[in-house]
């Protein structure tokens, strides 16, 4: 099977080898397992390999360079014009030499994807929307045009869109999905964590506004003003960064919030079993990757009420639902931490809530996908 990527992620070269975001390869890393040849269409950036970034295996790589296409100004919207004959012929080739096409959304190149996609009603199609899905959330026109498309089964055939969370209304070629970051055979008892002490917060995600990792600093700095023995352990890296230990050394918050920046998966997996709280202030979110992976090992996530977190936590049942009221929400946690019983319950309900989602129930799903 020769298996078409569409996406607007970028990509390392190294000799032979292609690298990119680690969640997302390897998550196509298991798309790949059933596939022959994978032609990927996306950009390449000169940047250095860093800690969160992993090679594609499992398949003969057939790799098509496009440019990166931004819509920032009017200066890179003419050169995205210019460079549209190009990256539309590129899509379409390898789509026309492909068995399955596979887009990934929302983004630019996802969209032209979309567009080129409605050429072949006879291939077998799957889209991965990444983003929010909720009809009701404000978004840019390229995002609602994407989603109108997709949705749209008479211009969109053959396809199965991959969406998070369950909304009402949709087409029959929508499908409710999911990210997986562990294996069944990494379930086991949830580790203790003392509750009487130190509070120990965590924040895991790229460090850029639209993450508001300065929420679970100030979350922090507000526990420590009410007395409470607290830590947070940040962990990510981002354009935000300098600022945040800037306002941390101004608050005397450096014996209090530590930064980690990147780290690989085996690190993160011991900072969720050692944390009591994931404070997450998104202001958007597709699936909360972060949030699924802490309630896998009794972290309770306290999250924003966006996208399909409401219904990942069970609308405050197994997390908190923040309202980025500052008083408000550090009282949410303090009475949780002070209620030694509603804490062990959210930890054991988020934990087995997440804990269906495994990477062995995922591949089975893309299996189906695929027809294999």
């Amino acid at each position: 099977m020769t298996y078409c990527i569409i996406t607007h992620v970028n990509h390392i070269r190294v000799q032979d080898e292609y690298f990119a975001y680690a969640p997302y390869v390897r998550e196509m890393n298991i798309w790949l397992k059933n596939v022959d040849i994978v032609s990927i269409v996306a950009p390449i950036t000169k940047i250095e390999l860093s800690t969160i970034d992993l090679p594609y295996q499992n398949a003969a790589i057939d790799f098509r360079e496009i440019p990166e296409l931004s819509l920032t100004s009017l200066y890179e919207v003419i050169k995205t014009v210019i460079k549209f004959p190009f990256v539309i012929w590129q899509i379409y080739n390898a789509m026309h030499s492909a068995d399955h096409i596979h887009l990934r959304c929302p983004g630019n190149i996802g969209l032209l994807g979309c567009l080129v996609q409605i050429l072949f009603p006879n291939k077998i199609k799957t889209a991965k929307y990444a983003g929010n899905w909720d009809p009701k959330s404000t978004q840019p026109w390229s995002y609602r045009l994407q989603k109108w498309i997709l949705s749209n089964t008479f211009l969109t055939k053959n396809m199965q869109v991959l969406v998070y969370g369950e909304w009402e209304g949709q087409s029959k070629n929508i499908k409710p999905f999911f990210t997986a970051s562990y294996t069944e055979s990494e379930i086991k008892a949830l580790k203790a964590v003392e509750t009487d002490y130190t509070i120990r917060l965590l924040y895991v995600g790229t460090l850029v506004s639209g993450k508001n990792p300065m929420y679970a600093i100030e979350i922090t700095a507000e526990l420590l003003k009410n007395g409470r023995n607290v830590k947070l352990d940040v962990y990510g890296d981002g354009p935000l960064k300098n600022d945040l230990i800037q306002f941390v050394k101004n608050n005397n918050l450096a014996d209090a919030v530590f930064f980690h920046g990147n780290q690989n998966a085996t690190i993160l997996k011991e900072a969720y079993q050692n944390s009591h709280i994931l404070v997450l202030a998104s202001k958007s979110e597709g699936w909360p990757k972060a949030v699924a992976e802490a309630m896998f090992w009794g972290c309770i996530p306290a999250a924003t009420s966006v996208s399909c977190v409401p219904y990942v936590i069970d609308y405050g049942n197994r997390g908190i639902l923040l309202t980025l009221d500052l008083y408000t929400d550090a009282q949410t946690i303090e009475q949780l931490i002070s209620d030694k019983n509603n804490f062990e319950n959210k930890r054991i309900l988020a934990a087995t809530w997440s804990r269906k989602y495994t990477l062995d129930y995922f591949e089975a799903e893309i299996q189906k996908l695929l027809k294999v």
